[in-house]
């Protein structure tokens, strides 16, 4: 079973029309999927829309009646994925936005590598496609030096990251590992904090090369790309995750070529 998670707020415009995409992607790639969607509080008509689409297709929609903000909402999709799948090595949760950045074309992508034996598996931005896409770019570069190394992931270069899949059992075996929330921080900071907790779990870790959209978005970013990097300079303050360590046999695996964010 593969389990879509994704996070929406104010995202009526476009998540609906998201789902049918990702339908239309499954029935080309026939998997098992249920579809796990948190509507975080919002204000635009986003559970009403989402009423219809429960009758036909498999979706689950979490919602909270006030916002609770982007990590909540993620960490809430991940426990219900760990607690309905009964086959954890072999079902795997998908992260994505709502809001056509992540293309449902890379599903498959995604999925053939946790089928083939990954553990987690992180869509890379080998392009980012916005208005402001030089300087989102360099944002997203920057990413893991203004994080000051405490989020490292084993060939992994773009931490930040909202695309990818976890295999359920090592995200399972994180949850047990916790006294606390999985994830503490937000925006960026909670993509990166949440793949460095998973990694001590995980024996092999991949990665795919992506474009992002933000060019389809029918609203505006919510973050200049400077108040990106302000609250990843904020957020790494908070982070406190040791770093990841693979099997040895993971360890001596030549590296790949790090995306890189163009």
């Amino acid at each position: 079973m593969i389990y879509v998670c994704i996070p929406s707020f104010d995202e009526a415009p476009t998540i609906g029309l998201l789902l049918w995409k990702i339908r239309k992607v499954f029935t080309e790639f026939p998997r098992e999927y249920q579809l796990l969607v948190a509507d975080d509080g919002s204000s635009d008509g986003t559970a009403e829309l989402l009423e219809p689409y429960a009758k036909v297709l498999p979706l689950t929609v979490v919602r909270h009646d006030s916002r609770q903000g982007y990590g909540p909402s993620l960490e809430a999709l991940l426990r219900l994925a760990v607690e309905r799948t009964d086959r954890p090595k072999r079902d795997c949760a998908v992260i994505m936005h709502a809001d056509f950045a992540h293309g449902p074309q890379y599903l498959p992508d995604l999925i053939r590598q946790i089928e083939s034996g990954a553990d987690l598996v992180v869509a890379e931005a080998s392009g980012i496609r916005s208005e402001n896409s030089r300087a989102r770019r360099w944002a997203r570069r920057a990413a893991p030096h203004l994080l000051g190394g405490r989020a490292r992931v084993p060939g992994v270069h773009d931490t930040v990251s909202g695309y990818a899949a976890l295999r359920l059992v090592m995200l399972r075996n994180t949850l047990r590992d916790l006294s606390g929330p999985l994830i503490t921080t937000e925006g960026w900071v909670a993509n990166a904090e949440l793949y460095a907790r998973v990694a001590h779990f995980a024996r092999r870790i991949e990665t795919i090369r992506v474009e992002e959209r933000l060019d389809l978005r029918e609203r505006s970013s919510r973050h200049t790309p400077w108040e990106s990097v302000r609250a990843l300079w904020r957020g790494s303050r908070r982070l406190r995750v040791p770093p990841a360590r693979l099997p040895k046999s993971a360890a001596t695996k030549p590296p790949g070529q790090p995306a890189e964010v163009v």
